[in-house]
């Protein structure tokens, strides 16, 4: 009886004929360190940017790449579902990565990822003032992330996506229990800074896509927990963004807000362009009731000092209040747009 996750004959062919060339499958061996974008591959191979766009492409027909836009940018990762996968992920892993040529190209993939980190550093360096003194106003980032991990719990997360991701920190924190992770940020200055952290953290095979937090580029159903964290004050219509999110929770998901409590420090509205002071406990609840989930746990997280101007951050839970049963989960060959 045939193996139903065996690829035919046909597309066999078609994958070793995509694969049977040195520079698209060098492009291969590459790109099983992450994702990269055309730029990235000219500077690693030393070829013109037309040439690898050719074998870029023919790869993508082929179905073994995928690629997706970032603003003016393209960024190509290894297809990780679909028979074309489960076929060529053994034949990466064979190749011999002592092999000098393979070596040469992941020592100017380094030199690739150095660069993105000096950007980043540039990046934060001309932000840090602003944001110390944000950080400084509210209990320090390890008390929030221990109490995300603790409002989680230790249920197992298949399919996770953080919505205006930003520096990638959630994803950090959370991607070592997800099987799959996704991030969205509409900046590409965001973007490029999430992808150097997540790098430096040696944290590979999350995707990162640009896109809209209000029309997120992803189907119906495709996440059993979605990540809002530090997002919602910059919003002019937050409970519409929740709303959106809700779309993507699987039956029996969840959904995480991390934001804060209400305040009346003003500035924050001048120097960091928070549109909104603050969220009360019962106005997230209703926005995520309102979107067709139940807020099990509201919980509050004070900074240790009293007085002066400081900031409460606030997490909410909302359990999608379908039955999950055993719904596929975004299932392994179930392609997101």
């Amino acid at each position: 009886m045939p193996d139903a996750a065996s690829p035919s004959l046909d597309l066999t062919l078609t994958i070793l004929r995509a694969a049977a060339e040195e520079t698209r499958l060098r492009i291969l061996a590459l790109l099983t360190e992450g994702e990269l974008s055309v730029s990235d591959l000219t500077d690693i191979l030393g070829q013109s940017q037309p040439r690898i766009s050719r074998h870029l492409k023919l790869l993508v027909e082929a179905g073994l790449v995928e690629r997706h836009r970032e603003g003016a940018w393209a960024f190509f990762r290894l297809m990780d579902r679909g028979e074309a996968a489960r076929l060529l992920r053994p034949m990466l892993d064979s190749l011999n990565r002592s092999d000098p040529l393979l070596l040469d190209d992941r020592t100017r993939l380094e030199a690739v990822r150095a660069q993105r980190a000096q950007a980043a550093q540039a990046f934060f360096s001309r932000l840090a003032p602003e944001w110390d003194r944000l950080r400084s106003l509210h209990a320090p980032e390890a008390t929030v992330e221990a109490a995300v991990l603790e409002a989680l719990g230790d249920r197992p997360i298949r399919n996770l996506v953080d919505l205006g991701t930003g520096t990638g920190r959630m994803l950090q924190l959370l991607a070592p229990r997800a099987s799959r992770t996704v991030g969205l940020d509409a900046s590409h200055a965001m973007l490029s800074v999430a992808r150097a952290n997540l790098e430096k953290a040696g944290l590979r095979g999350i995707e990162l896509r640009q896109g809209d937090i209000y029309a997120p580029p992803f189907p119906r159903d495709t996440f059993d927990l979605v990540v809002i964290h530090q997002v919602l004050h910059y919003l002019d219509d937050p409970a519409r963004a929740i709303r959106e999110a809700s779309r993507l929770v699987a039956p029996g998901g969840r959904i995480l807000v991390v934001d804060f409590a209400p305040h009346n420090l003003e500035f924050l509205r001048e120097t960091q362009a928070h549109r909104r002071l603050g969220f009360a406990p019962e106005q997230v609840a209703d926005w995520l009731g309102e979107a067709g989930l139940d807020c099990t746990l509201n919980r509050q997280i004070a900074p240790a000092g009293k007085g002066g101007e400081q900031l409460i951050v606030s997490l909410w839970l909302g359990q999608d209040r379908r039955v999950a049963t055993d719904w596929p989960l975004a299932a392994p060959d179930r392609e997101v747009a």
